[in-house]
């Protein structure tokens, strides 16, 4: 498997293929990302790259964030180096807004390495994971897609209702947990798979893809490579 980028989602358009066909398409500004920590798995137990993306203003970090991608000098770092103690390397970039960690081989990473849109060059489909936009407290047609009553005679001020919710006066005797029913809705972590990759602009580091990303315009996302069965060998919307 190979690593993916961080970025955030620019908006939504529609573009043209050369026999003239309209796809839908959501434009990611995705990196350019830092490489901030290696994971090993003599250390940590398991492998991943621990990547950040968009600069943090350092008088918004904390010093623990600053301190997690730059050297601060501190007493208890002067004794680590007293004692011989291996610090592990810095990244000595900008504190990062948005960090997450991928879990794929270190092997060919290191600390500080800048990671472009390039990564995506051989990428025909991508996984997308992002926050979905919150709806609030919402009606159970809404958020499960009920039919709602009848608006016909016989049904009075009930139309978008759920319905009845009881189970029978013996058996079970209550409303199962579960059940579907009003309440919050969105603002979860969604992923849609399997977005054919359309466009790639690397000079302004962008990745056009076909279909809709869940959350709202510079909401952060985050891109992989599809994992999905079976791994598409073309993509018939690939532009550029």
């Amino acid at each position: 498997m190979s690593i993916g980028l961080l970025g955030k989602k620019v908006g939504c358009t529609q573009l043209y293929t050369e026999t003239g066909e309209v796809i839908p398409v959501t434009v990611i500004q995705v990196g350019p990302c830092d490489v901030l920590q290696l994971r090993t798995a003599e250390k940590d137990g398991y492998e991943a790259v621990q990547i950040g993306f968009q600069d943090k203003k350092r008088s918004r970090a904390a010093r623990s964030e600053r301190g997690h991608v730059a050297a601060i000098e501190s007493k208890r770092r002067k004794k680590r180096t007293a004692s011989g103690e291996q610090i592990a390397p810095k990244a000595d970039c900008e504190p990062k807004k948005f960090i997450k960690e991928f879990r794929v081989p270190v092997e060919g990473f290191s600390v500080g390495q800048k990671l472009t849109v390039d990564v995506f060059d051989e990428v025909i489909a991508v996984d997308v994971t992002a926050v979905s936009k919150g709806c609030g407290y919402t009606g159970a047609m809404k958020r499960h897609n009920f039919a709602g009553q009848r608006a016909s005679h016989g049904v009075k001020k009930c139309h978008r209702h759920l319905g009845g919710t009881g189970r029978g006066a013996s058996f079970p005797s209550r409303v199962p947990k579960g059940s579907r029913m009003p309440g919050q809705y969105g603002a979860e972590q969604v992923t849609v798979r399997n977005q054919k990759v359309v466009m790639i602009d690397k000079e302004h580091n962008l990745l056009v893809i076909r279909g809709a990303v869940p959350g709202p315009k510079g909401g952060y996302v985050r891109v992989n490579p599809t994992n999905m069965l079976p791994i598409p060998k073309a993509n018939p919307w690939k532009l550029a």
